[in-house]
């Protein structure tokens, strides 16, 4: 008994130290100002206050979540579209070539985005892309985000048989028949699961739309937080507050398929 309560107790433990944050984060949103800022701190609001109508409507975060959007649906579909094909030719192949491949994709995937932005900026302002400060930053996240979709997915299409394959192609469909009507239907919920995750991902990014984007009315969400930190002073209560604006849809999702999103992490592509 004992051995199975202690490491639900640890786990626990370990859920609310990682969730408070969060929770701090909305608890504070509906706090004052003077009440966010006492010590010892209030754990919940004496007094709940709506920020959110204001915050929504005075520092425009419908324009912030519409850039938002653009971004991440330009970068989940070139992930997808790109990253689809390529995870499919590397699973069918195994050899030396094929390994150094992906050995280069996993170091591309390990370097960060502050090590990378400085080289893009030069390359992307010397192709004009600067002039369309949100496709650059779609190329770059895309680009960052490909290796792990690609070795993800790679996985799931090699947990197709051959033999199904080979049967398809004995049947007549041509490789590319193959590949549209075996192997993606198979690793459908990997691929759906993996872009999910990418594109949660891109609703938090940060260092390449600092960098690319100028431009106040094209810039996403996570730089519309910098509206609330003065030389002189930091609102708080406005931070917390357009923090959960843009978690909540993030949370949201993640509840709706977290089901999917686990299955489809640990079984792959077949069950």
């Amino acid at each position: 008994m004992m051995r199975r309560t202690i490491p639900t107790l640890i786990a626990v433990a370990l859920l609310g130290f990682y969730l408070f944050p969060i929770y701090w984060m909305y608890a504070t949103s509906f706090k004052t100002l003077t009440e966010a800022v006492q010590y010892p701190p209030t754990l919940w609001p004496s007094e709940p206050q709506f920020h959110h109508a204001e915050v929504f409507q005075k520092f425009s975060v419908a324009r912030y979540f519409v850039n938002s959007i653009v971004i991440t649906l330009g970068v989940t579909a070139i992930t997808v579209v790109v990253g689809t094909g390529t995870a499919y030719a590397l699973a069918l192949r195994r050899n030396l070539f094929v390994d150094l491949i992906l050995f280069t994709i996993l170091l591309l995937q390990a370097l960060p985005a502050s090590l990378m932005v400085t080289p893009l900026f030069v390359l992307f302002n010397m192709a004009g892309l600067l002039n369309t400060p949100r496709f650059a930053v779609v190329l770059a996240v895309a680009a960052k985000s490909l290796p792990f979709f690609i070795v993800i997915c790679r996985t799931a299409f090699l947990q197709i048989p051959r033999e199904l394959r080979d049967a398809a192609l004995v049947d007549g469909n041509s490789n590319v028949g193959v590949f549209f009507n075996i192997a993606l239907p198979l690793a459908r919920n990997s691929i759906v699961v993996t872009a999910v995750l990418i594109a949660v991902q891109t609703m938090g990014e940060y260092v390449y739309s600092r960098s690319f984007i100028a431009k106040i009315e094209l810039q996403p969400l996570t730089l519309g937080l910098s509206n609330f930190i003065g030389a002189q002073q930091t609102d708080w209560i406005g931070i917390m507050t357009f923090a959960s604006i843009l978690v909540t849809p993030i949370l949201i999702v993640f509840i709706f398929l977290q089901r999917r999103i686990i299955s489809g992490l640990t079984a792959g592509a077949l069950k």
